[in-house]
């Protein structure tokens, strides 16, 4: 990466400027004094707060859209065919991919803490990201979701320090430049990229050894120990349940229907004891990595503690969408097995009758590399209904279908399609149809009807919250 590229640059345009992703980098540019434009196809809160910033936006990507700019910024989303990037490359202005701008941002800062792994990323940034806040620390910050206590996937501070979400898919955090890395695990994901789980490694070990300061990692995860190894020359810190560990989570206490309480010790000294209102194992070993953090960053244990007691989740993450007749619907970002695992035994954790997953599949590869594993984590749920598999990026040629999934369960649910239509956004609005009247059928007082994938399946908790809403008053 140039880092000279933003010299003597006074104009930038942002192709997709209502990106979750680009937001923050907006904020952050916008706060150093640049001049920005920006573009986008869709309506959004988050495009409103960007004009909200005085930021002039244009509905509808065309070419005219990047006159004047001296430099142009595009979502790796934006397809090849899109007018206003075409105009872009063929108009003698230097065009980046977001991920080589934030890597270029993430070199502005002294204390960069770049947050990876293959789960957990966004909650444990946005636990950072809330304590340092709390704290009355002005920091910038790049997440995943919405937090909050900054109305928003980021902030733009006046600080030394900037808490980035790091995303290992086609090696985009190796663009970053961490002074600490933290690593909370290394799993089997993305392996249209990877290949094998040993790349995944490898491609997490380089990622901490560009760290200046600190690795920050957890001490009891198999691949994240491998590596780590033969990483010299900064300060090497480790969190988890095991003896081992630089600060550990010990007297874990589950709290049916309120959270979790722990206690952190530090090189085997108690610090104290930590309140967590987002339930889940899971999330013990993200805060822990949050309170390691924080305290490598110089904050006091009574400020940590009161920052993680005070978090909510991050949009998408265990995110309560409504309670109607005693039935509580939820949304959740969990997509690959593991995470599904963690999400539904907190779940079930939790004093709820029953547990009614609503499963969209994300990417056809990946439904067909876990199949046997994501039809184990689904079981744990009393019902499983499944949607169609969203395709995204990719097309079917491996053959899979949903009902290749649910034939293979005891509680599934889904609804058979002709499958050798095209997939279209009528049809997969009328599969989300099936689905929600489904659930609003058969949801009784008492459940949990948590939906989960991170594709657009959060719509359907939508639409599930409003039949039950329109149900009631009748």
């Amino acid at each position: 990466m140039n880092k000279s590229i933003l010299d003597g640059k006074e104009h930038i345009h942002f192709i997709g400027i209502g990106g979750s992703g680009m937001y923050p980098l907006a904020q952050i540019l916008h706060a150093k004094g640049y001049y920005l434009t920006g573009s986008d196809n869709n309506e959004t809160d988050t495009l409103q707060a960007v004009r909200n910033m005085g930021i002039p936006v244009m509905l509808g990507q065309r070419a005219e859209n990047i006159e004047g700019a001296d430099l142009i910024v595009h979502t790796a989303a934006i397809m090849a065919d899109n007018p206003e990037l075409i105009a872009a490359k063929a108009s003698g202005v230097p065009v980046l991919e977001r991920s080589e701008l934030l890597g270029l941002v993430s070199s502005w800062y002294d204390n960069a803490v770049c947050v990876s792994g293959t789960h957990g990323k966004t909650t444990t940034t946005a636990m950072i990201t809330q304590i340092l806040c709390e704290a009355g620390i002005d920091l910038s910050a790049f997440i995943g979701g919405k937090l909050p206590i900054i109305h928003g996937s980021g902030c733009a501070g006046t600080s030394d320090i900037f808490v980035c979400e790091s995303c290992e898919f086609v090696d985009t955090f190796l663009k970053l430049f961490p002074d600490t890395a933290i690593v909370l695990n290394i799993d089997a994901d993305h392996l249209d990229y990877f290949g094998t789980v040993e790349n995944i490694i490898r491609s997490f070990h380089k990622f901490c050894e560009m760290a200046s300061k600190a690795v920050i990692y957890n001490g009891d995860d198999a691949n994240t120990l491998k590596a780590v190894e033969g990483i010299e020359g900064k300060k090497m810190i480790s969190f988890g349940y095991g003896e081992q560990n630089d600060y550990r989570a010990t007297d874990v206490c589950h709290l049916t229907g309120a959270g979790t309480s722990y206690t952190v010790q530090k090189n085997g000294k108690t610090m104290g004891s930590i309140f967590l209102a987002v339930p889940g194992e899971h999330n013990v070993l993200n805060s822990l990595a949050a309170v390691a953090a924080c305290d490598e960053l110089g904050l006091n244990f009574d400020l940590i503690r009161k920052g993680l007691q005070n978090f909510r989740g991050a949009g998408r993450r265990f995110e309560i969408k409504g309670v109607v007749n005693g039935i509580t619907i939820a949304d959740d970002y969990a997509h690959h097995p593991t995470e599904l695992t963690a999400t539904l035994r907190a779940a079930k954790e939790m004093d709820y009758k029953r547990v009614i997953a609503v499963f969209q599949p994300f990417t056809f590869s990946r439904t067909v590399q876990h199949l046997e594993e994501f039809a184990e984590a689904l079981s744990i749920a009393d019902i499983a209904v499944l949607t169609d598999i969203m395709g995204s990026r990719e097309k079917n040629t491996y053959g899979i279908y949903t009902r290749n999934l649910a034939e293979i369960m005891d509680n599934a649910v889904y609804f058979p399609q002709e499958e050798t239509a095209e997939y279209t956004d009528e049809r997969k609005y009328q599969n989300f149809e099936d689905v929600c009247r489904y659930v609003t059928e058969h949801a009784q007082d008492g459940d949990l009807v948590l939906t989960m994938g991170c594709g657009d399946i959060n719509k359907v908790a939508k639409m599930i919250l409003e039949a039950l809403e329109k149900e009631a008053l009748q």
